[in-house]
């Protein structure tokens, strides 16, 4: 079993930044792909980025690469997204999720959610 909590949402101003925290807990995690989604109201849940958690393998969505960067810190198990340049269309609900073994962007095929963390951007 996994645990996920997301943490470091809030309000910014077009062209700011944030970085969002995934803290997780429960279970050995060097067999782990962990993944960002969002989610905009009225619209389906879109993959973001995601990290292997032994290799450090990353992989993004093409529309977002150059923008918004994913780590990990084994140390802390913790994964984060370093976002830049944000963009009112960036607002929604971010969500960190993982899964046993390779990255995929399909969010149905992820077993394990956080509650996720609100991301307002101000025009």
């Amino acid at each position: 079993q996994v645990q996920l909590v997301e943490s470091g949402g809030g309000l910014v101003q077009a062209g700011g930044s944030l970085r969002l925290s995934c803290a997780a807990s429960g279970t050995t995690f060097r067999s782990l792909a962990v993944g960002w989604f969002r989610q905009a109201p009225g619209k389906e849940r879109e993959f973001v980025a995601a990290i292997t958690w032994a290799s450090a393998i990353t992989y993004y969505a093409e529309s977002l690469k150059g923008r918004f960067t994913i780590s990990r810190d084994s140390a802390k198990n913790t994964v984060y997204l370093q976002m830049n340049s944000l963009k009112p269309e960036d607002a929604a609900v971010y969500y960190c999720a993982a899964r046993r073994n390779a990255i995929v962007i399909v969010p149905t095929l992820y077993d394990y959610w956080g509650q996720g963390t609100q991301v307002t951007v101000s025009s």
